[in-house]
């Protein structure tokens, strides 16, 4: 996938991840969008590492694992900022 399409990939898990953990974060929608891309990456990363596949394009799949780590990304991000 093109850096483009990564992109708009995190920004999409990143507001979703957003939407399921919502509070006050602060940093607004870079941050989001820098959470959301380095989710995408990190749950690849995982779900590489666990067998369960790779974030390898624009599919369920993918988007999936993408959203789930953007979450786990949220979650350490709010707790190394408190």
């Amino acid at each position: 996938m093109g850096i483009i399409s990564w992109i708009i990939f995190g920004l999409i898990a990143g507001i979703i991840a957003k939407w399921i953990m919502p509070g006050k974060d602060g940093g607004g929608f870079i941050i989001t969008v820098v959470l959301g891309i380095v989710g995408a990456v990190v749950g690849g990363w995982i779900s590489t590492l666990f067998g369960f596949g790779k974030v390898d394009g624009f599919n369920f799949g993918s988007f999936v694992v993408a959203v789930i780590g953007a979450i786990v990304v949220l979650w350490v991000y709010r707790k190394v900022r408190t």
